[in-house]
């Protein structure tokens, strides 16, 4: 048996037992101790998260430079770079525009219980809110330093100074090679601590599920069912809709590619954090057959412009909100909603529970009460796991059918 397929089958154990065990202490321990160990027990899942974003910041700066470098010239460089943008900017339409039109024909909002808001945790969401304009996007986005965004894992502007290191460092050719060289075995080192890193996925898994579990019960589909199963329901048919345009590009090796990342999908699910599978998910893109330089060029732009299933359930549950509190948005606002939120939503990779950020801002924009995100906040972590696994689909999808365009996708 392979160690790939070991670990997928501790996580799998590891989600049945997390569950289980946060059931048993929601039902039988008194209050107390139930928040004492959902907070405890949680730990584990944060240490799993924190061990893989200390190795995000370096893997992307020497990944992205790398892959620029071996792209060959810049001519290639924005040839690449054009075609993973038009994917990532057509799948977030696609995405956003499935949430708009499943909320309006399936109006979950109004299926909403406004008796089980969740109040204490909206206040920690407010405490991150900022409003949207163009002076917060664009810091956001130029990094005031280098070593400021490494230190904050902000991912997007890590992207863009890396874009401009590696544009420069291949403009300067046989001068730059060493630092190619470099950046390109600190790539290997980190991937290498990947699979250190990876042994403890397990352990992050148990923590998550039984934390969440314990503090909230599985009760919790009984109030909200009807806007989870809506959710899934969008979520099946983006999912539908990638899969089948993968099928269209690679053909029958659509089914290779789910087997590569299963185990990234796995972890992105149980996790709720699509973000700590970047490193293994650059792996098996290469086991796949994914050419490295694409894979080191595509993917990292991927977390910041292409999270498909986030993007779904920000125009999912904002209006579903607007729905709970009986505010009708025209077609007009509802079509300008989606289009900020395609610019809010760029560089939310490594924000802790960032779609709901990006809610909550957008909700005030809008004039809708920003505190109805608590209506949603019970039900979001069960949320967050499908969007996350969808945001793995989404950013695997991309990088092979990007290979696949400039012809650098290996035969099975």
């Amino acid at each position: 048996m392979q160690p790939k397929s070991r670990l997928t089958q501790y996580i799998l154990l590891a989600m049945l037992l997390g569950v289980v065990v946060g059931y048993l202490v929601h039902t039988n321990a008194s209050p107390d101790f139930i928040k004492a160990f959902s907070t405890q027990i949680k730990l584990l899942g944060k240490v799993f998260i924190r061990l893989v974003q200390m190795i995000i910041a370096p893997l992307v700066f020497a990944t992205l430079v790398v892959g620029i470098a071996k792209l060959g010239d810049l001519k290639a460089v924005g040839r690449v770079g054009g075609k993973s943008m038009l994917w990532f900017i057509s799948a977030s339409l696609v995405s956003l525009s499935i949430g708009l039109v499943l909320v309006n024909i399936l109006k979950p909002g109004t299926f909403i219980d406004l008796a089980h808001a969740d109040t204490e945790g909206v206040k920690d969401l407010l405490t991150k809110k900022q409003e949207f304009s163009l002076e917060k996007f664009v810091e956001h986005v130029i990094p005031r330093s280098f070593v400021e965004a490494m230190a904050t894992n902000e991912v997007l502007q890590l992207v863009v100074f890396s874009l401009f290191f590696g544009v420069a460092t291949t403009a300067m050719g046989e001068t730059a090679k060493p630092v190619i060289k470099a950046l390109d075995a600190v790539s290997h080192i980190i991937l290498k601590m990947v699979g250190y890193v990876m042994n403890f996925a397990p352990y992050g898994v148990f923590g998550a599920l039984a934390a969440v579990v314990a503090a909230k019960g599985l009760g919790i589909f009984q109030f909200y069912i009807i806007y989870f199963l809506y959710f899934l329901i969008g979520i099946a048919l983006l999912w539908l809709l990638l899969l089948a345009v993968g099928y269209l590009i690679i053909g029958k090796r659509m089914t290779s590619l789910l087997r590569h990342i299963g185990t990234p999908l796995l972890i992105a699910f149980s996790t709720t954090s699509s973000e700590a599978v970047f490193p293994k998910l650059t792996e098996e893109l290469e086991r796949f057959g994914c050419r490295n330089k694409i894979v080191s060029f595509v993917l990292p732009l991927g977390y910041s412009f292409n999270l498909d299933g986030s993007m779904m359930y920000m125009t999912f549950a904002s209006l579903a909100i607007a729905q709970a509190y009986g505010i009708q948005l025209d077609l007009g606002t509802q079509i300008t909603m989606l289009l900020v939120l395609m610019l809010t939503s760029k560089g939310i990779a490594g924000v802790p529970r960032a779609s709901l950020v990006i809610v909550l801002a957008t909700c005030s924009m809008f004039g809708i009460p920003p505190e109805g995100v608590a209506l949603i906040l019970p039900i979001d972590h069960f949320c967050d796991m499908f969007r996350s696994a969808t945001n793995v689909v989404g950013n695997a999808l991309a990088t092979t059918v990007v290979s696949k365009w400039e012809g650098e996708l290996e035969q099975a």
